[in-house]
């Protein structure tokens, strides 16, 4: 426990996980980024703002959520600055949602995932659609992680230091 304390800046037993805790203040930006990006709505919610969805109704009718909870996951990415409103664009009274260069940055993230499920989801066709290169409609290599120098990394290949740069925060109280 010692050890995940340290990593996650989070501290407590095994009931600190019954309530949902805030990562806001956390060391961990792992923990501080699942803040912004919430739950798996929100990822499917910024999935299908990449795919051009930026309207309430679309978003709803495209992932089926309840309206009641969409308004929250919405409200929650505009806060954070992934997702922003603007008047519609066809001069209508509706607002839209379009991603920030914030929102944008986790594109990332998406193909990450993407590229994990693909792997080990067990489809031995595939899905039905392929993330391609636009200029080229070549299949998007996976992502990798390297170092400095250009060499491959695995998991086993990194590891956690102190970043001197910052002194190591204390959390706030829960």
């Amino acid at each position: 426990m010692q050890l995940h304390d340290a990593v996650t800046g989070l501290t407590g037993g095994k009931d600190a996980m019954v309530k949902r805790t805030s990562f806001e203040k956390a060391d961990c930006p792992v923990a501080r980024s699942l803040e912004s990006l919430g739950d798996w709505w929100s990822l499917l919610i910024i999935r299908d703002a990449f795919l051009g969805i930026r309207r309430f109704s679309e978003f709803q009718k495209n992932i089926g959520l309840a309206k009641n909870i969409l308004t929250v996951r919405l409200r929650t990415l505009v806060e954070h600055g992934i997702l922003k409103t603007t008047p519609a664009s066809d001069g209508s009274a509706y607002q839209e949602y379009v991603l920030t260069p914030k929102g944008r940055g986790v594109f990332p993230v998406l193909v990450a995932l993407r590229q994990w499920s693909e792997t080990y989801s067990g489809e031995p066709n595939g899905f039905a659609t392929l993330l391609t290169d636009r200029s080229s409609g070549r299949p998007v290599r996976k992502l990798e992680l390297r170092a400095e120098d250009g060499r491959l990394l695995s998991d086993g290949d990194t590891e956690l230091r102190p970043n001197l740069k910052v002194g190591r925060r204390r959390r706030a109280p829960a």
